[in-house]
């Protein structure tokens, strides 16, 4: 394992990346609380933009396999607590995080509601770390030094490796995208 230029590219971008596993991407608008039909067609670099328009949350959403991957460019539903528990309800659901220039770096897993590991900036890691993500945490450890912010690799890996989706610039900037606005609750990170 070796840091990937890739990882550079993705925190400069910066932004929310949620997957969820299993459902489309019009349910994950509805379980949102949006409406598909106010979805338009985007390119990635449509999400940029910051044009005043209604109200509310804007993002893109996109199938890879049978992930619904959500970004987000200027909003934080990826880590709100009361939005990724309901949209893991049944399912599998990571989201990360980057602020490249604060070093506000956030990673979820949750399975059916519940929180199963993260990382919380400023904090670090949950403990313990759970069974299936020891063997990747040691080689985590391995290759990259103490402190390293999660951005720089290790949340590309961690998210990599639940999915079974290798996040790219590339990927992010083909695919195309359903771009809208849904409504933006409170804040509430989840901690452990």
């Amino acid at each position: 394992m070796t840091p990937d230029d890739d990882y550079e590219v993705l925190a400069e971008t910066g932004g929310c990346i949620t997957y969820v596993r299993g459902l489309t991407p019009e349910q994950v608008i509805l379980k949102l609380g949006g409406h598909p039909e106010t979805f338009t067609s985007a390119s990635f670099h449509d999400l940029y933009d910051t044009a005043p328009g209604p109200p509310g949350a804007r993002l893109g959403i996109t199938s890879i396999g049978d992930w619904t991957v959500i970004v987000e460019m200027n909003s934080e539903l990826g880590l709100t607590g009361s939005v990724i528990t309901r949209l893991s309800a049944g399912t599998r659901l990571v989201s990360h995080h980057c602020l490249d220039i604060k070093a506000l770096d956030y990673f979820y897993w949750l399975e059916d509601g519940e929180l199963r590991f993260c990382f919380i900036a400023q904090e670090g890691y949950m403990k313990p770390v759970p069974d299936e993500l020891v063997p990747l945490m040691r080689e985590i450890d391995t290759h990259y030094p103490d402190f390293t912010n999660p951005h720089d690799g290790p949340m590309f890996l961690l998210a990599e490796h639940l999915t079974g989706i290798k996040l790219t610039p590339s990927l992010l900037e083909q695919a195309t995208y359903l771009s809208g606005v849904v409504p933006e609750p409170e804040e509430d990170f989840l901690a452990w």
